[in-house]
């Protein structure tokens, strides 16, 4: 787009309008409205080096020891923020700082009139500057987060669960306890007050809420979509929603501008990700995706689909090289022009997800691959069709959309998460490939298809655990209350009793329908030190252990 050139009078008198509206909004305490946006790309980081700052400087605790786990060096160069003064020069000229991107090395500033990029690309800093919104008429791709909600019955509620064997997960006690969730969407209009997330806010499992498209920390606002998405991952009502991850605990980030689609919502996007990488997130979850925008000219083509080249895409890639599980919705363009998968689905590290119906049919809108270097996209598909959903307190009914199949394989992922804490992102993406009903013949509509999360569970526990030749293993032992017992083979239905060496049972549990192969007991945490038994009921017999419980 070619900016508009101001005479001396013109440019003088286009200041003066901007301070007097300015100054009369602020004196309303409103915030001006910005039409253009434009993402400046820089050069480099000017002194800033790895050398001054330590891990923790950049990163929180959890953000470290994820990377850690995964082998990934912390930090590197893109995790050292933008250059300060080079921001300051920029804001100078007249535009406003919005957000950076300290992985792209970009910064997205705005302006409430066009803006003359010479200014900003004449600067020996900086290597490009793109405008990435403008006041054009909005089209129809604002709409692309509508949804309806209908009442049915059909397929069960928890079809989703049941469908991937995930329901199996859930009842062996992993529901994503302990495992954190960005959801980046376009709002979350009453998730503060409907009631299957009552259980969610009361044990505050919302750690963090934030606005990228405004720059505040409200996000019940604007859209239902994100509760609805939010309530397939963390909904409980008995008979009615069963959330794939209820036990887990999220950040609720607003990245899409529901008013317009324009690439700066990229931006919005990198920002969010990278806010979540900072707080140590283990997954995203986006129900989001870009390929046409209000002004065509900015839109992206078909042979951009190599993981590669859009923007949001190559974040979501580095965001997977931060060790983030990074699950995106495949789209539902199979019915439009489009056709395809969407940004940022197409990359390699991204877990793309498409929808199938309660029969484990494809839909007739689910985005269809591959990219276009012939790589498998979708990854895997889920149930996206008659999805239960709650976007408000009297509103519990179904809805279509891979925007509902992604968070239900997202939450399942931290259920296996839970289960296996050493396994990292790619080991995760690689099971729920191999345990998926068409591995053996992908396709460009189901990818590697249903996955099944108890074979995935089974392959993942293969790998890191330490599995006896027969019986069982309990360690550590001595404890201080927390210990796992191994099972050499998966026992399916087991019964657990801890007794004390006089005779009283502390503790029962059994499972009809057991998961894997191994099980965490956290029941002697607050038990005087001594000795106990375990006493272990499976189909293959009974087995009685001596644990020795040590001081806390």
């Amino acid at each position: 787009m070619t900016c508009l050139k101001f005479s001396v009078f013109t440019r003088a008198l286009a200041i003066m309008t901007l301070l007097v509206s300015s100054t009369t909004l602020y004196m309303y305490g409103q915030e001006p409205i910005y039409s253009y946006f434009y993402r400046v790309y820089l050069r480099d980081k000017g002194d800033n080096s790895t050398g001054k700052y330590s891990a923790l400087d950049l990163l929180s605790v959890r953000a470290v020891n994820r990377r850690l786990k995964a082998g990934i060096k912390v930090p590197d160069f893109r995790d050292l923020p933008v250059n300060k003064s080079y921001l300051n020069i920029i804001t100078l000229s007249g535009l406003k700082l919005h957000s950076t991107s300290k992985w792209m090395n970009t910064a997205l500033f705005k302006s409430q009139f066009s803006f003359d990029i010479n200014a900003i690309l004449s600067l020996p800093f900086v290597s490009n500057v793109r405008i990435v919104k403008s006041p054009l008429k909005k089209s129809g791709f604002n709409k692309k987060l509508d949804f309806q909600v209908v009442q049915s019955d059909f397929p069960p509620y928890d079809r989703p669960l049941t469908m991937i064997n995930g329901n199996r997960i859930h009842d062996s006690g992993y529901d994503g306890k302990n495992i954190l969730i960005a959801i980046l969407d376009g709002g979350f209009l009453n998730s503060d007050v409907i009631s299957s997330l009552g259980d969610l806010r009361l044990r505050k499992g919302i750690r963090k809420t934030y606005d990228f498209v405004n720059n505040n920390e409200s996000v019940y606002n604007s859209s239902t979509h994100g509760t609805a998405v939010l309530s397939v991952m963390a909904g409980i009502i008995p008979d009615q929603i069963e959330g794939s991850a209820p036990g887990a605990d999220y950040l609720l980030l607003k990245t899409e501008d529901v008013e317009s689609e324009f690439p700066c919502e990229e931006d919005f996007w990198a920002a969010g990700a990278e806010y979540a990488d900072s707080a140590g997130v283990d997954i995203i979850s986006s129900s989001l995706g870009y390929f046409n925008f209000d002004d065509p000219s900015l839109n992206y083509k078909h042979s951009d689909l190599d993981g590669n080249t859009a923007f949001v895409t190559r974040v979501a890639e580095i965001a997977a090289s931060k060790g983030i599980l990074v699950v995106n919705s495949a789209g539902n363009e199979r019915g439009n022009t489009w056709r395809n998968i969407i940004f940022p689905s197409d990359g390699d590290s991204v877990l793309a997800v498409g929808a199938v119906d309660g029969n484990g049919l494809i839909s007739d809108f689910s985005s269809s691959g591959p990219g276009s270097n012939n790589r498998i996209k979708p990854d895997n598909v889920a149930m996206g069709v008659s999805v239960t959903v709650q976007v408000s307190e009297n509103l519990i009914g179904r809805s279509n959309g891979t925007s509902f199949s992604c968070p239900v394989l997202s939450g399942i992922a931290a259920c296996l998460i839970q289960a296996v804490p050493p396994a990292i992102n790619s080991d995760i993406i690689n099971v729920l490939h191999s345990s998926a009903d068409r591995y053996n013949f992908p396709d460009s509509l189901y990818g590697y298809g249903i996955p099944d999360i108890v074979i995935a569970l089974n392959e993942l526990q293969k790998k890191y655990l330490t599995v006896p030749e027969e019986g069982i293993i309990i360690f550590p032992n001595p404890t201080t209350g927390q210990f796992e017992i191994t099972f050499s083979i998966p026992p399916e239905k087991v019964t657990l009793e801890i007794i004390s060496l006089t005779g009283s049972k502390l503790f029962e549990k059994r499972y009809a329908n057991y998961a894997g192969r191994s099980v965490i007991i956290t029941e002697l945490q607050h038990s005087p030190e001594g000795v106990y038994l375990i006493r272990i009921t499976d189909a293959s017999g009974t087995y009685v252990r001596r644990i020795i419980k040590l001081k806390n």
